[in-house]
Order: structure tokens, then sequence, then C-alpha cells
């Protein structure tokens, strides 16, 4: 398991990646296309990457596919980056890599959206909380709300 400063490089890379692929390509190509240069790109700082990676399904313990899901693309077995070129970024999207993150196990997602003028506007790092941190948190909020807070 990497470390918060580890994952916080990591990611760093990875957008600094992205970006670069973004100057060269600019908005308003194709996912597929991102992917294979973000491909190239990452490969050649040095991060393990692997493409369309499949997410096993489970159901009260059971497997119910193999593939379920694919990853667009795992970084160093850490970071799954989810990329988009749309017009905007959906909550349906953010939905979708923290499912992603839950069914693989995974720390970090980065949903990028390539279909941005300026790429950090398409950029959003997404977090799993751990079910007993989600809990305690919903908890804190019903009754900061029940006191008036």
């Amino acid at each position: 398991m990497k470390t918060i400063e580890e994952i916080n490089e990591l990611t760093s890379k990875i957008i600094g990646a992205a970006i670069r692929v973004h100057e060269e390509m600019g908005p308003g190509v194709y996912e597929s296309v991102y992917q294979k240069c973000l491909e190239v790109e990452l490969r050649k700082t040095g991060l393990t990457t692997l493409a369309q990676v499949p997410v096993p399904i489970f159901y009260c313990g059971e497997k119910i596919t193999d593939e379920g899901f694919r990853i667009d693309l795992l970084v160093e077995d850490t970071v799954i980056v989810e990329l988009k070129s749309v017009e905007a970024i959906k909550r349906v999207h953010k939905k979708q890599v923290l499912t992603y993150l839950r069914l693989a196990q995974k720390p970090v997602g980065l949903l990028i959206n390539f279909n941005e003028c300026f790429l950090k506007d398409g950029v959003h790092r997404i977090v799993d909380t751990p079910r007993d941190k989600r809990t305690f948190s919903r908890l804190t909020s019903w009754l900061l709300a029940l006191l008036g807070f």
C-alpha cells in the first residue's frame, strides 16, 4: 500500500502526462485515441500502466462475471484513470469511477475529460472513503444538523 505522499506524487505525474497529451492533441479527439497517447506518455515517465483492465463483479460473495467493467488505465496498480471526451463531466461519471475504485479496491481515481480548452478544468480526483468512515461522516452530519449546526 502506497503512502498518501506517494499517491499524491503519482497522481501529479499522471496529470502532467495528460496535460502533455492535451497540449499535443487538443480537445475533440476520441477517448480511445487519448488513451493510447496517455499510455505512451506514462510509459515514457517510467510508470507501469495497464489498459482496459477487466473488473470482476461479485454479488453476495459469489463471482457473477469476470468482466463486469473495464478500467481505462490502471497506473502502478494504484490509480484508476477514467478518460472522457465529453461536453461536461456529469455526476454519473464520478459515480462510475467511485464504483471502479470500490470493486477494484484501489484508493484513488482520476477522471479526466480531454474535451476542455484547459485540461486542468477537466481533471477530477476521486477518493474512496472506507465504509466505516462514510458511516461515521453521515452520523456526524446528522448529529450536527440535529443540533442546529
